[in-house]
């Protein structure tokens, strides 16, 4: 069978229509330009930014149209916003620097906080950590669709494969992914006292609301129940002793992202955007959360940055490069890596192998495992211990 040419994906997203049924995509000019490896297509579509949420359906029907035409393979399609002139984002508050006056406790001698973060007012409470968890970290994103569970994931795989006992808390309420992306079914075991035995897969300890109810359950949950539901999967699990646990936030800043940062002691939060100013703007309000509920920023991870064709391994930045970098020498918080575009992370993740586990000596988990690394450097190499993480006075 013919190669599928470019020609012939404008074409076929030529029927496409665009927002509001005006047009079509392609000669409404919102189709960047189609890159074509392997007979797999990939290519972004510009979107206003403030209608990036409701406009989903439109990236899912390009990508459906063009997954459908014979000879394709597969299909990655993603939302991308042009700023409009004269809306640069505000100018930079003053950069923090690690010259913090403020002490961290419990950290073992000779260690030091994260850097990139503001000195913390005093607390007038300590959280309680979890018993044996030495540091707890939380992932998350400013908005969906920016491949943060996979990062979680992948992560959490590449803190493992450092020497590191490690778990994962899947704390996506309405929509848990970790259960598909480490491949596991099933109900976790009841043990004494209420405590539940925490799921595994390649070695991670697992748990996620997708363990327990169905996922149709777990979408009218409102606040209270949220937060009962999560503080459970985080303090009535048999976790054993772990270096780090990995907590998967769901996108966004609501009751969720609250809940954790006012109630459990995080050593600090990890950011994933993609290079696009629409997710870095949203990335944005996760880092502006973060930091009003003192939370030491761990830094950026760019994910989806750049494509390597899997032919000629020639790099190619189709949807901008270095968004995420520039924004984290903005404001002053670490970048920890770019990690590439590639319909390989994204098969392996759909089906429940992830890439740090299934392909070890690979280049992308080569990626995780660095990014995972400086995770670790951020959090000064914290040794495990009972109390609760990082309090900074």
């Amino acid at each position: 069978m013919a190669d599928v040419t470019k020609e012939e994906v404008l074409a076929v997203l030529a029927k496409v229509r665009g927002p509001d049924l005006e047009g079509d995509i392609v000669s409404r000019g919102m189709v960047s330009d189609v890159f074509i490896s392997d007979n797999k297509v990939y290519f972004s579509i510009t979107v206003p930014a403030a209608r990036a949420n409701e406009l989903e359906p439109l990236r899912v029907a390009a990508e459906r149209t063009v997954k459908a035409m014979p000879g394709v393979k597969g299909a990655l399609v993603t939302l991308t916003a042009d700023r409009k002139a004269g809306s640069a984002p505000p100018p930079a508050a003053p950069a923090a620097h690690s010259h913090s006056h403020g002490h961290a406790h419990n950290h073992p001698p000779h260690s030091h906080p994260p850097q990139g973060q503001h000195p913390a007012q005093p607390q007038q409470r300590e959280k309680p950590g979890v018993p044996g968890v030495g540091a707890i970290i939380a992932v998350a994103s400013g908005k969906g669709g920016v491949g943060k569970s996979t990062t979680a994931v992948n992560l959490a795989l590449g803190l493992q494969a450092n020497g590191l006992r490690v778990g994962i808390l899947d704390a996506d309420i309405y929509g848990p992914s970790v259960p598909r992306l480490l491949k596991i079914s099933g109900r976790p075991q009841q043990i004494e006292n209420r405590i539940i035995k925490p799921m595994e897969n390649y070695g991670l300890k697992a748990m996620s609301m997708g363990f327990l109810v169905d996922e149709e359950t777990a979408m009218i949950w409102r606040g209270p129940m949220v937060q009962s539901a999560l503080l459970q999967m985080l303090r009535e699990v048999a976790w054993g002793d772990l270096d780090v646990l990995v907590v998967d936030m769901p996108p966004g800043t609501g009751d969720v992202q609250l809940t954790m940062a006012q109630q459990v002691p995080l050593a600090g939060a990890v950011i994933v955007s993609t290079p696009q100013d629409l997710a870095l703007l949203d990335a944005r309000k996760g880092i502006a959360m973060f930091r009003k509920v003192e939370v030491p920023l761990l830094g950026i991870v760019e994910n989806m940055s750049y494509f390597l064709a899997p032919d000629t391994g020639k790099r190619y930045d189709i949807f901008g490069h270095g968004g995420a970098r520039s924004e984290a020498d903005r404001i002053g918080v670490p970048f920890l890596g770019e990690v590439p575009l590639t319909i390989d992370i994204r098969e392996r993740s759909d089906a429940g192998t992830p890439v740090v586990a299934s392909d070890p000596e690979g280049a992308s988990a080569k990626i995780y495992r660095e990014i995972a690394a400086r995770v670790w450097a951020e959090l000064g190499g914290l040794t495990p211990r009972q109390a609760p993480a990082i309090v900074f006075e």
